[in-house]
């Protein structure tokens, strides 16, 4: 996809990190933009920002992980615009420590909001994309979580796979279909987002009384310090994105010093070795044993 011109572009997370750097770069093209976030003062912020341009902006509070939410943005978008050229399943949480601690609340959060946002995307918005015939994009926004398999992160880890896989398939499956329709995945690594807050977003059904444990302190604290290190910003990963959309490039890699790691993992499986510890190339951002 190389024309964005007066396109339309549909963005949940918008309401910061990536999904606002990407919001700003879909304006600055001209294009009609969709977005949804369940943070309302976000989502207001950056919409009253993209207006005050001369963006026509359709903005929905919206929790990506419940269906009916999903159905209700796909429908007040078809009914607005009429089209959705490009799709960004972005909305995404963490949360961390030894798996086996990991409450079923933390399960149905993040795989709500990682996963199940990402089908419901998929299931709503590509038949009309495919029935609209002309060229269209869609970016699935995973992580280097779902190419590692990292200690103390597990449920992400879990979340992330999920998305890099529903990816590959899309991707597979558009093929057979001879669909005008690119697909990208994204998998940036550590990147200051505001997702190592994202608990501020979490819903009030799905919070945890009980108190963290030890291995949950850490990996929140090796993460917000991984993140508070990194180099790139998330704007220089929403320009990197729409570099591989405009390329036709399903995986959009941000981070290139990341790949030693992903070939260690595959040489490993390769090997029928037993996995070597992610984080062997990289210490520094392990947490803390």
């Amino acid at each position: 996809m190389k024309d964005f011109n007066n396109k339309v572009a549909v963005i949940t997370g918008a309401g910061s990190g990536f999904g606002r750097e990407f919001a700003r770069i879909s304006a600055a093209l001209n294009m009609k933009l969709a977005l949804a976030d369940i943070n309302q003062a976000t989502l207001d912020e950056v919409t009253a920002e993209l207006r005050a341009q001369g963006a026509e902006v359709l903005a929905l509070r919206t929790d990506v992980s419940r269906a009916e939410d999903m159905e209700a943005l796909a429908a007040k978008i078809f009914e607005t615009y009429g089209a959705t050229h490009l799709l960004f399943n972005n909305a995404g949480v963490g949360a961390g420590g030894f798996i086996w601690e990991n409450s079923i609340k933390d399960w149905e959060w993040v795989l709500g909001v990682n996963m199940w946002s990402v089908i419901h995307g998929i299931r709503l918005f590509t038949p009309k994309m495919l029935a609209q015939g002309d060229e269209c994009h869609i970016v699935n926004t995973a992580s280097v979580a779902g190419l590692l398999s990292a200690q103390m992160m597990g449920v992400y880890n879990v979340s992330k796979h999920a998305v890099v896989t529903l990816s590959e398939t899309l991707y597979q499956d558009l093929q057979v279909a001879k669909a005008n329709i690119g697909v990208t995945v994204l998998c940036p690594a550590f990147v200051s987002t505001g997702i190592a807050a994202s608990e501020r977003n979490r819903p009030i059904d799905l919070q945890d009384d009980a108190p963290l444990t030890e291995s949950q302190k850490l990996a929140a604290a090796a993460t917000m310090k991984a993140v508070q290190s990194g180099r790139i910003t998330a704007a220089d990963v929403a320009a990197k994105t729409f570099d591989c959309i405009r390329e036709n490039k399903f995986y959009c890699l941000t981070h290139p010093k990341i790949l030693g790691s992903v070939e260690l993992r595959m040489q490993d499986i390769l090997a029928q070795r037993n996995p070597t510890d992610p984080f062997s190339l990289k210490p520094s951002v392990a947490p803390v044993r």
